[in-house]
């Protein structure tokens, strides 16, 4: 028998169940996404019915060509964002998780003044320091914080990461706990309004979920391997 996206749903849903009480928490307080990278409309729909109420592209060019066929959802934009792409991003989402320097932020809230609405965003942080990925060091969020937040039309809702790869999901236990930190100190700051703490895909889920992510980016997991 096939084992449908409404199946793996509701097992991804036991397991988060299970990480989160580990963290004195519910399946309720944790956020699961679904990362639609090269998913189809159908495909994507299914996991809305199947319950997913929280859908993340990584690419402005596939966000125009799936948000409007969907059923009614929440969407972010998870993927890195060029400046010249934020107009588009800003009119199909409903938060944007990838702001990741001051030039993004100022076209951010550009845009949404356009469209007379303020936009949620989460800070990207570089939790690894790699060369290879986009995000504010460690040591720059406070700072990036305030410079960004006299911006009148965003809302700071958060911090985002995506920790170095590893075979064992146990690898990026540290990075998560150097997130946790960041998101506390985070959460002290004036104009934020502290919601989301985004780490964890599925890959490492569970272990993010354990050290205090509350938004989780779930593809493979919950959509199956791409064909």
């Amino acid at each position: 028998m096939t084992e449908t996206i409404s199946d793996r749903f509701k097992k991804i849903q036991d397991r988060v169940a299970q990480a989160a009480a580990k963290f004195g928490r519910s399946l309720e307080d944790i956020h699961i996404l679904a990362a639609t990278k090269t998913r189809t409309v159908e495909e994507i729909n299914q996991a809305i019915e199947a319950g997913i109420v929280l859908v993340g592209e990584n690419r402005v060019q596939e966000a125009t060509a799936k948000f409007d066929a969907l059923l009614p959802t929440r969407k972010h934009f998870i993927g890195h964002l060029q400046t010249n792409k934020v107009k588009v991003a800003a009119r199909l989402c409903d938060c944007i998780e990838s702001v990741d320097s001051l030039r993004v932020a100022q076209a951010v809230d550009t845009e949404a003044a356009k469209l007379d609405k303020k936009m949620p965003i989460l800070v990207e942080v570089n939790v690894g320091g790699e060369d290879s990925k986009f995000g504010i060091p460690n040591s720059d969020v406070t700072d990036f914080v305030k410079e960004i937040s006299s911006l009148e039309n965003i809302s700071i809702q958060g911090l985002m990461t995506m920790p170095p790869f590893a075979e064992d999901p146990n690898t990026s236990r540290p990075y998560f706990k150097t997130m946790l930190a960041l998101y506390n100190e985070f959460k002290m700051l004036p104009n934020v309004e502290a919601k989301y703490l985004s780490m964890g895909t599925s890959h490492d889920f569970e272990v993010a979920i354990e050290e205090g992510s509350n938004l989780i980016r779930l593809g493979t997991v919950l959509f199956g391997l791409r064909t």
